[in-house]
């Protein structure tokens, strides 16, 4: 995807860069929920990964958070589904608060 965010290493410009992605992806939500919940898929998983979680990698998932990484799946569950019909609106609605679960997590109060 080539409007992505590159990680920079650097928390502080991260997390900048993280929350004005999120600000620019809650106006998309609004508008289409499904279709703003792919967006916010992509910016967690990306958050994750500048944690050190391995969220596609199960045997390297085992130690880390359980919580976030379910969530992070679920969520990933419910945008393919969505993405072909399948999944209901409080399905989407119920993920995107479990994304944004997600990033209050790794967001400013864990960079602290």
């Amino acid at each position: 995807m080539s409007d992505e965010v590159p990680i920079t290493g650097e928390p502080g410009l991260d997390l900048h860069e993280w929350e004005s992605e999120r600000a620019s992806i809650e106006e998309d939500v609004h508008e289409d929920p499904a279709a703003g919940l792919g967006l916010y898929l992509d910016l967690a998983e990306r958050m994750l990964a500048a944690h050190g979680y391995a969220v596609d990698d199960s045997v390297a998932r085992e130690g880390e958070d359980p919580e976030l990484v379910v969530s992070y799946l679920a969520a990933r569950d419910t945008a393919d589904r969505a993405g072909i019909g399948e999944a209901s609106g409080a399905e989407v609605a119920t993920a995107l608060e479990d994304l944004n679960a997600i990033f209050e997590t790794l967001g400013p109060a864990s960079e602290s």
